[in-house]
């Protein structure tokens, strides 16, 4: 199995990189319908069956204070966000910023992590 270092990650936000990215998430689903029926159910070994649904995306990127756009807040119009792995696959889409949340340590750095939701479809592209 290959494996990736995450040194070569990156976050773009609308008007470009973002810069003192320490890490990002990304969390992607689908939800399923149960379209389980009576002849499903009286069947022998009976088990449910699904149909796939809306997918949803959101996630969180871990910025050093002072790093981040100041302008960069929850707001009620979404930004372009691209989530770049290691610079071989990005994921990209429109999202809200939904929460901010800071962060300090006696042995640390400031950090402010920023949640977002995505709105619309989620691309994944390889480069």
């Amino acid at each position: 199995m290959a494996h990736v270092a995450g040194k070569g990650g990156n976050v773009t936000i609308t008007a470009g990189d973002i810069t003192g990215v320490k890490s990002w998430t990304l969390d992607y689903s689908v939800d399923m319908l149960d379209t389980t029926d009576f002849i499903d159910g009286a069947a022998t070994n009976a088990a449910r069956t699904f149909l796939p649904s809306l997918s949803t995306w959101s996630g969180s990127f871990e910025v050093v204070k002072g790093s981040a756009p100041s302008a960069l807040g929850t707001s009620s119009t979404p930004v372009a966000l691209v989530l770049e792995e290691d610079g071989s696959v990005s994921w990209s889409g429109n999202a809200f910023v939904t929460g901010i949340h800071a962060s300090a340590a006696v042995d640390g750095l400031v950090m402010y992590t920023y949640d977002f939701q995505g709105t619309g479809e989620l691309t994944e592209a390889a480069a």
